[in-house]
């Protein structure tokens, strides 16, 4: 590469490395040291491609909204009817919960910073906007929020848990939720 010319990936594996980082070491862990030598570029390429560490953050959480976004995508696009959109609303739960653990410590990591600082609420409002619009494409917005939370409990209950619950569990509260009042579906009563 000639001089001058900068590495069309550079930004891309800046953003990478950022997520990799705060998986890692948490958000207290970054620094812009930190994250040039895991992404493999000279520490002044931080300051040449983001004006901070705050612009960093949240562009490297913007891509990590947009990961999970695209898993609720893949989850809840195909699905035909009601009952196969319960079907894959558990598959999700359970997918989401299953793995190291990366994509739940991000999470995680990015509610923390929405919970002090307003700008990343902003982006965590606009990532649950963006999962309820694959909720709604099978359910009413009431019950897509409603859903849209039962996942996020779900998957951290049974991601966290060290005797996690069944798939049997995690489609019985779906199906609750997703179930208008007073139809005739078989819903077990509580336990």
């Amino acid at each position: 590469m000639a001089t001058g010319q900068t590495d069309p990936q550079r930004r891309e594996r800046i953003l990478a490395a950022t997520l990799d980082l705060v998986a890692d070491e948490g958000v207290a862990g970054v620094s812009h040291r930190k994250i040039a030598a895991r992404a493999g570029v000279p520490l002044g390429s931080m300051t040449y491609h983001f004006s901070g560490m705050d612009e960093v953050l949240r562009e490297a959480f913007g891509r990590f909204a947009d990961h999970i976004v695209a898993v609720f995508d893949s989850y809840l696009t195909p699905p035909q009817g009601p009952e196969q959109a319960r079907e894959a609303v558990t598959d999700l739960v359970h997918a989401l919960s299953a793995g190291g653990g990366r994509d739940l410590v991000l999470t995680h990591e990015l509610y923390t910073l929405a919970a002090r600082r307003p700008a990343y609420r902003e982006l965590t409002d606009a990532w649950m906007r963006r999962s309820r619009v694959h909720l709604e494409k099978h359910f009413d917005p009431d019950t897509a929020r409603q859903l849209d939370a039962l996942i996020e409990g779900l998957t951290l209950h049974r991601a966290l848990s060290r005797e996690p619950h069944d798939r049997a569990l995690t489609a019985e509260a779906v199906t609750r939720i997703t179930t208008p009042s007073g139809s005739s579906a078989n819903v077990s009563p509580p336990r």
